[in-house]
């Protein structure tokens, strides 16, 4: 029993270091020169959005080509396999009716990569935040199941925890992920839709107008979102 209990405690601090591990590679944060720490955050930052922003194409080209073969022949006929997919995405992007085309295209769409790498920055403090490094939390995501970090000064009677991510990925893909489907950016998705049928680009300085519910600093943190793009010469990664 007492050799069971050891092998018990010895897994459970294992678990917890490995969920508490994270944060950007050891190098990022040896580095000194605080304008090149901030170019290999953004560098490194990139690559984890644009394989987030590719999943979503991915996605975004499944349904285009579901639909486009589906209506002419009035779901009839449909293969299973790709019917089981959509089921998927309806799931995983949260829509209510299976055939309701124009809600996928809604939700299934990139986020501009200048907001991406604004927010991280501004959420995470350039990586160095204490969520980055022991929960790859980067964007400030929350969580109410019991498990996760303690935020530091949380307020009496608020039970929120800090998310733990087993990636930096699984962080970004989270962030995406809710951008494209919380009610609280809907406002977000629609501003997007209407750039996109209109042959117009969706940038992040657009898209900062629309984080309002993102913080409890409301407006001001849309003109954190401005000023972090702006001053980063963020634009740049959305062409």
């Amino acid at each position: 029993m007492k050799v069971f209990s050891t092998f018990l405690i010895a897994s459970c601090l294992l678990l917890q270091s490995v969920l508490h591990a994270g944060g950007l590679s050891s190098e990022y944060y040896q580095i000194e020169d605080n304008a090149k720490q901030k170019e290999e955050f953004i560098r490194q930052m990139k690559i984890l959005v644009d394989k987030s922003n590719e999943e979503i194409r991915k996605d975004r080209e499944f349904i285009t080509n579901f639909f486009a073969k589906a209506m002419p022949d009035a779901f009839r006929g449909l293969n299973q396999q790709n019917v089981g997919y959509l089921i998927s995405l309806r799931n995983k992007y949260g829509i209510e009716s299976l055939f309701d085309r124009d809600e996928y295209f809604k939700r299934i769409d990139v986020i501009p990569t200048s907001l991406a790498l604004a927010q991280a920055s501004l959420e995470s403090g350039w990586g160095k935040s204490r969520f980055a490094r022991e929960a790859n939390n980067l964007f400030g995501h929350w969580t109410y199941s019991g498990v996760g970090l303690m935020p530091q000064n949380r307020m009496i009677g608020k039970t929120h925890m800090i998310r733990i991510f087993g990636s930096l990925q699984k962080s970004v893909n989270a962030y995406m992920l809710n951008l494209n489907t919380n009610d609280a950016y809907s406002l977000f998705r629609e501003r997007r839709l209407i750039a996109r049928n209109s042959g117009k680009a969706y940038t992040g300085m657009d898209a900062a107008k629309t984080m309002v519910n993102y913080s409890e600093l409301k407006e001001e943190y849309n003109k954190m979102i401005k000023e972090m793009i702006e001053q980063n010469n963020l634009l740049i990664y959305d062409k």
